[in-house]
């Protein structure tokens, strides 16, 4: 099918049920690669995430496809599901826009020792334990009140580490989290100080839109080797939490967007999009982008190393239960990674902007205890419905990459438009959900309504080659922003 003028048509071919194929045109290196059923795939005529897609097959040094995932939609330059790679060695960029104001954003699943049933009659309990020691919202508190910009400083360099070691986690919380805990080359000094501002009174929260932290039950499991390795079983209690860097990573985006929009005149760089700015990843402006958002993505893992430490004295005082890191994973960053390219092993820089890196069984990066099943991926669905757990498969087209979620189908003012946030509370707890909001405003933006049906994402990202299902699981509680 064609879609738009003719002067900037998007010819959209379907290659398989899963997958569909933006021609080459205009500018674009590459070819658009949508990984979506035909329910799934965006309207062009009232969905720009298409556009964006093939705008991004225009940056300097891509390679193979501009890849979107099947929960896409509209985003921020790049669209949200978008994955990218391009060839460092061979003048390929980095694009913040590729990356996102929410740097290293991500999930994060804990397991408990209890099931469902043992947890019922205390369930109400917990969540407003919950509720009173998870600080959320625009700006409301931290977990881990720091002492100093100084202290700041050493977290953004130590991340989950540097909690860890001052007492908020155990050793164990390090083998399950992506990279270790921290992100080696972040270079706090070249934070900017409004960055340094926004992140001191917020580590240990989790601020608003779409992030949560939700109390759930292993439903049904897929893969028993793969849910033994992970530590899931059925009926277990589960805690899920969504959030990122906060306001700091919101700054060091927003930092880096304006230097690189004066930059890329000097390497001769144009974008089809100002949003897309953009310049070589090998740069001095390109390495310096790599520093901070390395220090936004500790941020981004301590905060949720902070949250953990919270939901684990919650789950003890109210629950008598323990809380074990499953895995810890972001879906909004860009790193150097190697890949086969045209059969030639190559230096990338590749881009997840709301898309999850799923490395397949016996990856180098992956913990001793899962080699032989591959990454844990975790996919958070809307509120009141299921969240996934998924492992990474070899032979995955899109760098190892995965989706991260739903996938909005409305804007955050038209789920408020027709949804109320009090009418939805009482929807969701007359189904048993327990919900702990901080406005009624914030409940409605979120309503399941304003997503796509996780279900049929998952099953189209597991039809595509991207990733394989090992458990099913739905929300018994949410906290909210």
């Amino acid at each position: 099918m064609r879609t738009g003028s003719d002067q900037s048509a998007l010819e959209i071919v379907a290659e398989t049920p899963h997958r569909f194929r933006i021609e080459r045109h205009g500018r674009m290196r590459v070819p658009g690669i949508v990984f979506a059923s035909r329910a799934l795939l965006p309207d062009p005529a009232g969905d720009e995430s298409l556009r964006q897609v093939a705008n991004v097959a225009t940056l300097p040094g891509i390679v193979r496809a501009s890849f979107a995932m099947p929960d896409v939609h509209w985003g921020y330059g790049f669209p949200i599901g978008g994955v990218a790679g391009t060839d460092v060695d061979h003048g390929g960029v980095v694009s913040p826009g590729g990356v996102g104001f929410d740097i290293s954003c991500g999930v994060r699943l804990l397991a408990a020792d209890l099931d469902r049933d043992a947890l019922a009659p205390r369930l109400g309990g917990l969540m407003d334990a919950l509720g009173q020691a998870i600080p959320r919202g625009m700006r409301r508190g931290a977990v881990w009140t720091l002492a100093s910009p100084g202290q700041l400083r050493d977290l953004l360099a130590g991340g989950a580490q540097y909690a860890v070691e001052s007492g908020h986690g155990v050793a164990r919380d390090l083998l399950r989290c992506e990279d270790g805990g921290v992100v080696t080359g972040a270079d706090p000094g070249g934070l900017s100080e409004r960055a340094i501002e926004r992140g001191l009174g917020q580590v240990g929260s989790l601020g608003s839109g779409n992030h949560f932290l939700e109390v759930q039950a292993v439903e049904k499991i897929y893969d028993e080797p793969a849910a033994d390795a992970f530590g899931l079983w059925p009926g277990q209690v589960c805690v899920m939490i969504h959030c990122g860097s906060r306001g700091l990573g919101h700054q060091v985006c927003s930092d880096h967007v304006r230097l690189m929009e004066k930059a890329m005149a000097r390497y001769g760089i144009e974008v089809p999009d100002r949003q897309l700015a953009c310049v070589p990843a090998e740069s001095p402006d390109g390495r310096a982008y790599f520093a901070a958002m390395a220090a936004a993505t500790n941020y981004a893992r301590a905060n949720r190393q902070l949250l953990t430490e919270a939901a684990r004295r919650a789950f003890g005082m109210r629950a008598g239960a323990r809380l074990d890191l499953v895995y810890d994973i972001s879906h909004n960053l860009a790193s150097l990674e190697a890949h086969d390219v045209d059969g030639h092993r190559r230096r990338l820089c590749v881009h997840r902007k709301g898309a999850t890196k799923a490395l397949p069984p016996a990856h180098p990066d992956l913990p001793p205890d899962l080699i032989d099943t591959g990454q844990p991926v975790l996919i958070p669905g809307t509120m009141g419905t299921a969240s996934y757990v998924l492992a990474g498969v070899p032979g995955n087209p899109a760098f190892d990459s995965t989706c991260h979620g739903a996938g909005r189908t409305r804007s955050r003012h038209a789920a408020a438009r027709e949804t109320k946030g009090r009418r939805l509370r009482d929807e969701l707890e007359a189904h048993g959900i327990a919900v702990r909001g901080t406005s009624w405003q914030g409940l409605a933006e979120e309503a399941p309504a304003a997503y796509k049906d996780i279900d049929a994402v998952i099953d189209t990202a597991v039809g595509a080659g991207l990733c394989r299902k090992v458990a099913r699981l739905v929300p018994l509680g949410v906290v909210k922003g």
